[in-house]
């Protein structure tokens, strides 16, 4: 449900609070609470309890789902993840974007496109985001292996999940979530048929990752090598758009 509309010409209230856990996470804090406090309670082996009792708030805040100020613009294709623009590289998509699934419904073009990918460490919010608003068209799911989620071959060789996305006026965004080292689950939130607004929340992976994103014929990257982005609120492009942009580290 939208929230409090805020502007570029300082209309609105912005509050600070502390970003809520998703329901996702809960159940493993309040796990690691128990452990914890039953080694410090009942077997006063503080070496072992403390630990625990500190990596259950770093389960609580691996779990955090904070609002996000989502841009309204059509032309916009916003990050999906919270991370690090890992790779940017022209690539064909992958073939259960692209390829006829039998739902009378067109997938991606098999032409090559850009692919920019997300990393996302521990650190970051694990909570994913839709692109653009529209209708999801396909969510499928792959199983694989758990390989470094920076690697180029996690693309096809990972577990990963494919979610392709239509706006009304039929620009298609796909993107793929992949599992990591040390993430071994993707939830999802959606499935077809389900209508997003650009930005909601669509699924989340666990314990660090990776998000491809395949962006439409013709469209660049607006993000560059190593820039940190922001699920929900980062351009990472703007559809029909595909200047070149060079950035230096300092």
């Amino acid at each position: 449900m939208a929230g409090d509309l805020l502007d570029n010409r300082g209309r609105g209230d912005v509050r600070w609070s502390f970003p809520p856990i998703h329901p996702e996470g809960r159940k493993f804090g309040l796990i690691a609470v128990a452990a914890s406090l039953f080694f410090l309670i009942l077997l006063d082996w503080e070496i072992v309890g403390w630990p625990l009792l500190i990596l259950s708030l770093g389960v609580f805040g691996f779990f955090r789902d904070p609002e996000r100020v989502v841009p309204q613009d059509d032309r916009t294709i916003l990050s999906p993840a919270d991370g690090r623009v890992s790779q940017i590289a022209e690539v064909k998509p992958p073939k259960e974007l692209s390829m006829d699934d039998g739902s009378g419904e067109n997938g991606l073009s098999p032409d090559t496109v850009t692919r920019v990918s997300i990393f996302i460490s521990v650190f970051d919010v694990h909570i994913n985001r839709t692109p653009i608003a529209g209708t999801i068209q396909r969510v499928i799911y792959i199983p694989g292996s758990f390989a470094d989620a920076s690697l180029d071959k996690a693309s096809e060789e990972n577990e990963r999940q494919h979610i392709l996305v239509e706006r009304m006026d039929g620009v298609k965004i796909g993107f793929t979530q992949i599992a990591g080292l040390v993430a071994r689950r993707i939830v999802p939130f959606v499935k077809p048929g389900d209508i997003v607004g650009a930005g909601q929340r669509i699924g989340l992976i666990r314990f660090g990752s990776r998000v491809d994103v395949y962006l439409p014929s013709g469209t660049g990257s607006k993000v560059l090598l190593g820039q940190r982005v922001v699920a929900g609120e980062t351009a990472l492009a703007e559809v029909g758009e595909a200047a070149l942009l060079e950035g230096v580290t300092q």
